[in-house]
């Protein structure tokens, strides 16, 4: 089990979390937060590779970052809704779900720099 991931917006000199898990299978990808409790504040999932995601079964509503493979963000989508239709933003290699609140809280837009990082010395809160 590989340690949590700490993820800032660079542009903005926040921190998006410091408990993400990486989704980097096809099944930890197609699984996402569905069967998981909603995610505290710090919480998240980095989905790679990724460009597109759905929110079917999940029960509570995620704020969503979509990056390019350089860490740019390229689209944000604020409190998306539980069952609501798949998105897919072209162009994107990461996806980060995220706690709604987390964009607003951390003035993440489009054109931002991300960068990520294993957090040592910590658990995953759930192997993926």
């Amino acid at each position: 089990m590989s340690p949590p991931l700490r993820i800032t917006n660079c542009s903005r000199g926040t921190v998006l979390g410091t408990r993400i898990a990486l989704a980097d299978s096809w099944m930890s990808r197609l699984r996402g937060y569905l069967g998981r409790p909603q995610p505290r504040p710090g919480d998240g999932l980095l989905l790679s590779p990724c460009n597109s995601i759905h929110m079917w079964g999940v029960r509570f509503p995620l704020d969503v970052v979509f990056l390019t493979g350089a860490g740019e963000v390229v689209a944000v989508r604020e409190g998306l809704e539980p069952n609501s239709r798949p998105v897919r933003v072209s162009g994107s290699r990461y996806v980060l779900e995220v706690p709604p609140g987390t964009i607003r809280s951390t003035g993440t837009a489009v054109g931002d720099a991300f960068a990520w990082s294993r957090v040592e010395g910590r658990r995953p809160l759930e192997a993926l």
